[in-house]
């Protein structure tokens, strides 16, 4: 994990990016004898700063003032080096999305999952190493719903001379779509968890922090991505929102899928896409050599089956091949599908298939070791006899796995693990199949009501596991976008309904399933992953919708070391929060 006393070292650097991180990849470059496998250091400093938007000014906890935060650039065996400065009066960590963190959970980021949050005027070092991964990942907060606006990409470019398994695009330019609250999201989720109802919906969705021309007094914050005729541009397209998947679409323009999750796939291309919250996606935009137009829109859309409200609306931005002073609505909106056309999403994922090439092989776990079964999906706590609750019939609205839905401890679980001390902390009883089987998408039962506890499930090291989500009608059926910390996973099946061991294993696709490491769950379908569990720590998983988030929608993974010493988990950082 290198040393830390490494900070030092790299001060000249480090001065420079949390001064300017947008400049920190092209200084990197510029420094001598940084090449592959160096060291990038980068300063968060956590502040809160004024932002407009819609006309309402609020301020909001921003990463050095920038909103959304700083991109970082790095390449596959760089080790990243972030020291974080907590400056606000809220608690919080940072997870760097989709990094496996080999042996080193410390630098994961789930709050009381992996670390306790870095508090108000306290500081913690993230140092890891991006092995064997290349393509677009991002990081985030990883407290409440703090990462509404701490968010921003993390690039990791291919090895010197590697290069990528299709032309190199002229461009690369990284797109993030996000939500825009007016209100304090802090005190939107502390009120829906007060009264048990649902909480209020975002007032805008952003490409990169802007919402765009659609919305009232927005038109001068729109996003503009300027282009040449004739080339090929890569966007790395991002869902930072918090609660909703999004359509998107650039009118009069398709869009090759090159890549997901930081893995590539085989190129297919399409007029619109899907993508869910947690998840990445690389695409390839080619311009026409002759543009009919100086100007095309550039929109998002939600995608959603949920029986409560959500943001109906639709952000734009503009593809622009000449300076332009046209403002939509002139410009034509892409077609994108209805809110609830569920199969459009099902036509799309169905693409996806991993490129499996010699390089970059899809190395699925052809035997299993552990099959395990999760319903995913909603519920419902009873009120307390003090209080008038706002959820289904006066109840207060849950979430769980397997019934459990997950009880935030006390202190950090990777801790107590490495510690051995699970005694008041944690319970390895996590149920591996549904504790009261029921027809899951089907009518739901009388009683919705859920568990409470922090309970894993342990695994011994290199357990080949095969985990089936299946979602449920309870509360409605809908779409449930599950990620997991420290592994990639392969998609084998998917499906509509419950979930048949018998007849649907056989259509699994063991060549070239997609690996990922953020899934949907189908509305009122299933899906199936394998993943080798070769990553000692513990690993949290969970829905990216930050609202089933707080309710309880995550389970934890606990994987034991493994008999060699390149198997066990590397001890904590000297500066490691305290809870």
């Amino acid at each position: 994990m290198g040393s830390r006393h490494g900070l030092r070292r790299g001060g000249q650097a480090a001065a420079v990016f949390s001064a300017c991180p947008f400049l920190a990849f092209a200084v990197l470059l510029a420094l001598p004898g940084l090449a592959a496998g160096d060291t990038h250091y980068y300063t968060f400093n956590v502040q809160m700063t004024n932002v407009t938007r819609l006309c309402v000014t609020k301020s909001i906890p921003t990463v050095n003032g920038q909103f959304p935060g700083p991109k970082l650039v790095v390449r596959e065996g760089d080790r990243l080096v972030v020291k974080v400065h907590n400056h606000i009066n809220y608690n919080v960590s940072f997870h760097w999305h989709g990094v496996r963190q080999l042996r080193n959970g410390w630098a994961d980021g789930p709050a009381y999952i992996t670390q306790c949050p870095i508090q108000g005027g306290q500081s913690y070092v993230y140092d890891f190493t991006i092995t064997g991964q290349r393509g677009t990942l991002w990081w985030h907060a990883h407290f409440s719903w703090l990462r509404v606006h701490l968010y921003g990409p993390l690039v990791i470019l291919p090895k010197r001379g590697e290069g990528y398994p299709f032309p190199r695009p002229y461009k690369e330019v990284p797109i993030l779509f996000g939500e825009w609250f007016n209100a304090d999201t802090e005190a939107v989720i502390n009120q829906a968890l007060q009264t048990g109802g649902g909480p209020n919906v975002s007032d805008a969705y952003t490409f990169n922090g802007l919402p765009g021309p659609t919305y009232n007094c927005s038109s001068k914050d729109t996003y503009k991505l300027k282009v040449k005729p004739g080339r090929t541009y890569m966007l790395r397209l991002i869902n930072s929102a918090l609660n909703d998947e999004l359509f998107f679409g650039i009118a009069n323009h398709t869009l090759t899928v090159v890549e997901a999750d930081a893995n590539y796939v085989k190129p297919f291309t399409v007029n619109t896409l899907v993508i869910s919250p947690g998840q990445t996606m690389n695409v390839l935009l080619t311009t026409p050599p002759n543009p009919a137009s100086p100007a095309y829109a550039m929109a998002i859309a939600p995608y959603t089956n949920t029986q409560g409200t959500f943001d109906n609306t639709t952000a734009a931005a503009v593809l622009e091949y000449a300076p332009t002073t046209t403002t939509l609505p002139p410009l034509p909106l892409p077609a994108l599908p209805l809110y609830n056309d569920t199969g459009a999403v099902t036509n799309f994922s169905r693409n996806f298939r991993s490129l499996n090439s010699a390089q970059y092989p899809a190395q699925v776990p052809a035997a299993v070791d552990r099959h395990l079964l999760f319903t995913v999906g909603l519920g419902t706590d009873p009120c307390p006899s003090n209080q008038t609750c706002q959820g289904p019939n006066g109840t207060k609205f849950a979430a769980s796995i397997n019934n459990n839905s997950f009880f935030r401890p006390r202190t950090a679980l990777l801790e107590a693990h490495y510690q051995r001390r699970y005694a008041g902390v944690l319970l390895a009883d996590f149920p591996t199949t549904p504790p009261h089987p029921f027809n899951y998408t089907g009518t739901p039962p009388n009683n919705t009501f859920v568990q409470h506890g922090t309970r894993v499930v342990p695994l011994r090291f290199n357990t080949s596991v095969e985990l089936v989500l299946q979602g449920t009608s309870i509360q409605g059926a809908e779409s449930h976008p599950l990620h997991l910390h420290g592994y990639d996973f392969f998609v084998v099946g998917q499906g509509f309904g419950n979930f048949d061991p018998v007849n649907d294993p056989p259509n699994y696709n063991l060549a070239d399933p997609v690996e990922r490491n953020t899934i949907s769950v189908p509305t009122a379908g299933w899906v199936a992953v394998r993943f080798l569990a070769d990553n000692p720590g513990v690993w949290l998983m969970h829905c990216h919708f930050d609202v089933h988030l707080s309710w309880g929608l995550s389970m934890a993974w606990l994987v034991n070391d493994g008999p060699l010493p390149n198997q066990k988990m590397l001890p904590p950082p000297s500066d490691l929060p305290k809870c």
